[in-house]
């Protein structure tokens, strides 16, 4: 008996009280996003890599005055050579994960001269994986062929 009394009170209530409004549907002003967390340049690095026949429509989706920093971005990065773009990407967007194990392998596989000479040029964070590094490497001063190729292998085990 309880139950149907507690029933009939909700009913009753709820015919006093207003119906309740619908929202109106958001507005494109209503939807702002947030701040953009990349500058717009790494935007325009990665749409020009990715989705390079559609980069531009892409890039319009932006606010109107970073679509247009964005636009002129894109037009510098497309004007570069393909390998000058692909050392922006890796500097930018930083190390491979398994760079340690690929700088293992390219040691390990190394002629004699080229492996001192990679261990040299090692950055300072992955020389403490090698402690084969010995200073007496350090004393002979290489080939600039030897530098150059060291230096090569060095970022493509990297990146």
């Amino acid at each position: 008996m309880e139950a149907t009394r507690v029933g009939r009170a909700l009913l009753r209530a709820r015919k006093f009280l207003h119906a309740r409004e619908e929202k109106p549907p958001a507005t494109r002003m209503d939807l702002t996003l947030p701040a953009l967390s990349l500058p717009l340049e790494r935007i325009a690095l990665v749409v020009c890599v990715l989705a390079r026949e559609r980069a531009p429509v892409l890039l319009e989706g932006l606010v109107d005055a970073e679509a247009g920093r964005a636009l002129r971005h894109l037009e510098r990065l497309a004007a570069m050579p393909s390998a000058q773009r692909q050392a922006k990407v890796a500097v930018e967007f930083g190390e491979r994960a398994d760079a340690a194990n690929r700088l293992t392998a390219l040691v390990e596989a190394a002629p004699e001269a080229l492996r001192r000479e990679v261990l040299r040029r090692l950055p300072p964070y992955h020389r403490s994986r090698f402690p084969q590094l010995g200073e007496e490497a350090l004393a002979v001063e290489p080939a600039r062929v030897l530098v150059a190729l060291a230096e090569r292998r060095i970022r493509e085990a990297t990146r």
